[in-house]
């Protein structure tokens, strides 16, 4: 590839520039994984919580390390810190505006935020206190775009903790703000001991009001928690969702009824185990987060004998050619270190992705977010005329 017209030194930095100004789509992003460095300093200042840095760039530094780390309890350290400073309304509200500020500086045009609303009470709200003062949040994010002469169309996903035992309530509290900017519902927390079995009262709960579910599975936990998702959550999206890859078998080898002048092609095999096939002929969408899962470990399987893995071990593009429908996100943009224009600017350059084919997970995301039909159609004729 070849990029032109950017400031920035690489090929990879030059095609975020170019790729920022474009309409994308974020469906899975967690509102305490990505703060403002600054925000975040200046409101743990005024409550006397300690950070592991004082400095915005250093701060950033120490959660990228600690996310890199490969240790799961590492990158979950820096929610300590940012959840402590999410117990007020007025920090909820601000943290939102700002949120949505940053994702429309980065060319979203549509976002689903997660976030857990029973681990923000410790100030004295209520949970429904919570949900409306992060909607405010959110409008007042929306109005400030649109000021600027921009567009950017936010809901939230309201997830329930797997650790804990209030899915059910989070499941109503989902219902009551459905018409208020509540767009979905997740549970999020460790998948392993947690299986969506266990909040299946919830997801019967949603699904008999015509709620929509997207689920954290096939990320820390294996192609059992998937089958799970699609079965006891009822989910209509997967979060992550990458490790449907071990229900994939591919074989190589040499065809010997087909030789050239250079050698003999090879022949590849693929078989698709049953849960794959379900998700891929179903086009179940899979909210993919390439540098996340990097972090966590999430693709380890598939990267065994690299001692560095790298994006390239990423099992994305061979979901990709199959036919699954993916979506790239960011996951935790603070904690990550990461935008949206970055994610796929990395993408493209591990796997020599044409603008055309970035342009692909923008409308599959878009597709599968839990926006209605009408409101669908009319964002992805914007998406498609800007990437056109």
């Amino acid at each position: 590839m070849t990029f032109t017209d950017a400031a920035s030194s690489t090929p990879v930095a030059q095609l975020e520039e170019q790729i920022r100004p474009l309409p994308k789509v974020s469906l899975h992003d967690h509102l305490d994984g990505s703060l403002r460095a600054t925000t975040l300093i200046e409101l743990a200042g005024t409550i006397g919580h300690a950070l592991p840095a004082e400095d915005p760039e250093e701060l950033q530094r120490v959660f990228r390390r600690n996310a890199a780390s490969g240790d799961l309890v590492q990158y979950l350290q820096a929610f300590e810190h940012t959840t402590a400073v999410m117990q007020t309304a007025e920090n909820l509200r601000r943290i939102a505006r700002e949120y949505v500020e940053d994702l429309a500086a980065d060319g979203v045009l549509y976002a689903e935020v997660r976030w857990a609303p029973e681990q923000h009470l410790t100030g004295g709200l209520s949970l429904d206190d919570a949900v409306e003062a992060v909607q405010a949040g959110l409008n007042e994010g929306a109005e400030s775009v649109a000021e600027a002469d921009g567009v950017i169309v936010i809901g939230q996903i309201l997830s329930a903790m797997r650790q804990h035992d209030r899915a059910p309530e989070i499941a109503e509290l989902a219902l009551r703000h459905r018409d208020a900017g509540v767009v979905g519902f997740d549970i999020a927390g460790p998948e392993q001991g947690f299986p969506p079995v266990n909040f299946a009262p919830a997801f019967t709960i949603l699904a008999e009001a015509m709620f929509p579910t997207t689920v954290h599975a096939g990320e820390a936990a294996g192609i059992d928690s998937i089958r799970d998702a699609l079965v006891s959550g009822r989910a209509q999206r997967l979060g992550h969702g990458v490790r449907i890859a071990e229900d994939i078998t591919v074989t190589t080898g040499d065809d010997s009824r087909s030789k050239t002048g250079e050698g003999e092609e090879q022949l590849v095999e693929v078989e698709l185990g049953h849960i794959a096939r379900w998700v891929r002929d179903r086009q179940i969408h899979l909210e993919i987060s390439p540098t996340s899962n990097l972090q966590t470990g999430a693709i380890a399987t598939f990267a065994e004998g690299t001692p560095t893995p790298t994006l390239v071990d990423h099992p994305f593009d061979m979901l990709y050619q199959l036919g699954f429908n993916v979506g790239v996100n960011t996951d935790n943009r603070l904690v990550s270190g990461v935008t949206l224009s970055g994610e796929l600017a990395a993408l493209a350059d591990a796997f020599d992705y044409s603008l055309a084919e970035l342009a692909d997970f923008q409308v599959n995301a878009l597709e599968s977010s839990f926006l209605g039909y009408e409101e669908r159609e009319t964002l992805t004729a914007v998406l498609l005329e800007a990437w056109q």
